[in-house]
């Protein structure tokens, strides 16, 4: 991993949704210093922000499942009407999205929100942005800068078009497009700089991963502004959680990003929930809840592993709080490591379950059994933990599978002796 690149800090937020820091590792324009913030996790209501209740009770949700900014749309007057009551019932920094006309950004500004977001492709009048920069600036707000593949294209005049292409990127992939992108954002934040405004996010989005990569290259060389990563028209979440993984954990490895969105034409939870792994899997977030862990498909399980799994996950993810490592495993080949290396863990032998805490064997049940007693394990090993009486990630004992043959062990032995209680993990049938 890259250490974080070092960026403007922006403030998004005010103190009855609390505030959230997007970028840092540069001094602040008043010389104060800035640490880069934990990347963000942002999304975007589905439904319509005039249906007032709906839109509240969407946005609360996503809140309750982790989202650190949510984005709603605002194409219409009744939208922005909508707001003031939206934002008097909710807890989490709104965003306001603007696409065509900087009037409904005045509105938004009025109404309370925490940031504006404007597409360069869709408004270019320089009196408009002038306006809606000012209106920012006077209460203190951010503007993210907006570029989207599918309306960057100058579409009214071809030669202008060809004009703008210019010469960028000439031998990579689509670089006719990350080139007018990368010009669009130097023309917009010109405007910007003549105002003095310098509360800015940038982002630059297509639909191709590896165009995604390059063009967020090339604009962290080029800016020192927070980037908001993301993979547009991304598609459903089966085909589009890899697509924006491919290119989202590429560029956090890299050390650039300072918040994101994983965007997928499904429920925008599920945005939530894959973004937030992604940020766990990178160690670029603390982990909330079960780490969860199982074996993939093998011909060696013993129970029914893919249903528990999913029973486990549907009924821990909002039990536990705690960051407890559960591994669910369907054998005793990998099944005794990973006990080990678990707070919390089963593994499988002849639709049997044994289930271990921290290393220490504490049950041996039936296939039938395995799913109360591991929820019951992980709910009071939780209890203990927010007790003080256990601490996450330690190891009590040394788990020594037997092995029935080779010189490795003396596993028939073991089991002849009555032994293999104390030292081993495959006593199946005993209790």
């Amino acid at each position: 991993m890259t250490p974080r690149r070092s960026t403007r800090q922006v403030r998004v937020g005010d103190e009855r949704t609390g505030v959230v820091l997007i970028g840092g590792g540069k001094p602040a324009i008043d010389g104060t210093p800035t640490t880069p913030a934990p990347v963000a996790v942002q999304t975007m209501t589905a439904g319509y922000t005039y249906d007032v209740d709906r839109c509240v009770a969407e946005i609360n949700k996503l809140a309750a499942g982790g989202a650190d900014i949510v984005r709603v749309a605002v194409p219409q007057r009744k939208d922005t009407e909508a707001l003031k009551e939206i934002l008097n019932q909710t807890r989490v920094p709104i965003v306001a999205d603007v696409h065509f006309h900087f009037q409904r950004a005045l509105e938004a500004i009025e109404a309370g929100v925490h940031k504006i977001r404007l597409n360069p492709g869709n408004i270019n009048d320089r009196d408009q942005v002038n306006s809606v920069i000012d209106a920012c600036k006077e209460r203190g707000l951010p503007i993210r800068i907006g570029v989207n593949e599918g309306s960057i294209i100058e579409r009214k005049d071809k030669q202008r078009r060809m004009t703008e292409l210019g010469k960028f990127f000439s031998e990579r992939k689509q670089g006719h497009l990350l080139a007018l992108m990368v010009v669009k954002l130097e023309e917009y934040l010109d405007i910007f700089h003549e105002r003095e405004f310098f509360d800015v996010v940038i982002s630059a989005k297509l639909m191709d991963a590896a165009s995604v990569i390059e063009v967020y290259r090339e604009i962290s060389e080029r800016f020192d502004y927070p980037l908001h990563l993301g993979v547009t028209h991304a598609g459903p979440r089966e085909t589009g959680a890899i697509r924006s993984i491919a290119a989202l954990s590429a560029l956090l490895a890299e050390g650039i990003g300072d918040t994101l969105r994983i965007s997928y034409a499904n429920d925008p939870i599920f945005e939530v929930e894959d973004g937030l792994e992604l940020l766990y899997s990178l160690d670029l977030r603390e982990r909330k809840g079960i780490d969860l862990i199982a074996c993939p498909t093998c011909g060696r399980i013993q129970v029914d592993l893919f249903t528990l799994v999913q029973n486990v996950r549907e009924k821990l993810c909002d039990e536990i709080t705690v960051p407890m490592k559960v591994a669910v495993m369907g054998c005793v080949v990998n099944g005794p490591g990973e006990a080990e290396g678990a707070d919390v863990a089963v593994f499988a032998g002849d639709r049997r379950g044994i289930i271990y805490v921290q290393g220490e064997r504490v049950a041996n049940v039936t296939e039938e059994e395995i799913l109360d007693r591991l929820l019951k394990e992980c709910r009071d090993f939780q209890s203990r933990v927010l007790g003080g009486k256990a601490k996450l990630g330690e190891k009590r004992v040394e788990i020594v599978p037997p092995d029935p043959i080779g010189e490795l062990g003396s596993g028939f032995e073991k089991i002849a002796s009555g032994d293999v209680e104390k030292t081993s993990t495959v006593t199946i049938g005993r209790t």
